[in-house]
C-alpha cells in the first residue's frame, strides 16, 4: 500500500480539482464555458503533438504507431467501446460530458508521467513522477470540471485501475520492460490526445475511444520480435 502513495496522491488531486472546478461553474457564464472548452482543446492537441515529437525521434520502430492505430482501431469498432461507454456515461448525465470525460481519461492517462511514474514507484520506489503527475492532473481539473462538471471526477477511478496496473505489471515484467516499448505507447497515447483535442476544437469528430486498443499493439508486437 506504501509503494501506491503515488497512485493514491494522483487520484485525490483530481477528485479536489474536479470539486473545486464545479463551485466555480456555478458562476459561470456560458461564454466562458466555451472559451474554458477552447482552451483544452488546444492544450490537448500541443500535449500530443509534443508526446509524439519528443519521442518519433527515439522511435526504433517508426511503423509501428501505424499498425498499432490501424488493428487498434479496428478491434475497438468490432468491441464499439465508444457506442458502449458513451450510453454509460448518458444513463447519468448527459450534455457534452461524454465527450469531456473520454478527453479527461487520456489527459490522466496517456502521458510520460502517468506511465513511466508506477513503474518508477515499483522498481525504484521513486514517487517523484507521480507527484508530479498528481500536481498536473489536480489544475486540469479544476478547469475540465468548470467546463464539464463533477461527472469528471469518475475518471479517477479509471486512474487509479490504470496506474495500479502498471504498477503491477512493472513487478511481474521487471526483466520484460524496455525503454523502446515505452517509447511506442507514448506516441500512440500522444497521437490519441492530439485527436481528443481535435473533437473539443470542433475540428473533427474522432472517436478516440475506439482508438484506445492501439495502446496495447506496440508491447504485444515489440515481445513478440524480441523473442526471435
Amino acid at each position: 500500500m506504501k509503494d501506491m502513495i503515488g497512485t493514491i496522491f494522483n487520484v485525490g488531486m483530481i477528485l479536489i480539482g474536479c470539486t473545486i472546478g464545479t463551485l466555480f461553474k456555478k458562476g459561470i457564464k456560458p461564454a466562458y464555458h466555451e472559451i474554458l472548452l477552447q482552451a483544452l482543446g488546444l492544450a490537448a492537441t500541443l500535449i500530443g503533438i509534443n508526446a509524439v515529437v519528443q519521442r518519433m525521434p527515439q522511435s526504433k520502430y517508426p511503423v509501428l504507431f501505424i499498425v498499432s492505430l490501424a488493428v487498434g482501431g479496428l478491434i475497438g469498432q468490432a468491441l464499439d467501446l465508444q457506442g458502449h461507454f458513451d450510453k454509460l456515461v448518458g444513463r447519468f448525465s448527459g450534455g457534452n460530458l461524454v465527450e469531456g470525460l473520454a478527453t479527461a481519461i487520456l489527459l490522466y492517462c496517456i502521458g510520460s508521467l502517468s506511465i513511466l511514474g508506477p513503474f518508477e514507484a515499483a522498481l525504484k520506489h521513486d514517487y517523484t513522477f507521480l507527484f508530479t503527475n498528481g500536481m498536473l492532473d489536480g489544475i486540469t481539473s479544476i478547469v475540465l470540471a468548470s467546463t464539464f462538471g463533477f461527472g469528471i471526477a469518475a475518471a479517477a477511478g479509471v486512474v487509479l485501475a490504470w496506474q495500479g496496473s502498471l504498477y503491477v505489471l512493472a513487478l511481474i515484467l521487471q526483466g520484460a520492460l524496455s525503454t523502446a516499448m515505452l517509447n511506442e505507447v507514448t506516441i500512440v497515447g500522444g497521437i490519441l490526445i492530439f485527436g481528443s483535442g481535435l473533437g473539443l476544437l470542433n475540428i473533427k469528430k474522432i472517436n478516440t475511444l475506439n482508438l484506445l486498443p492501439a495502446l496495447i499493439i506496440p508491447p504485444i508486437v515489440i515481445s513478440v520480435m524480441q523473442l526471435f
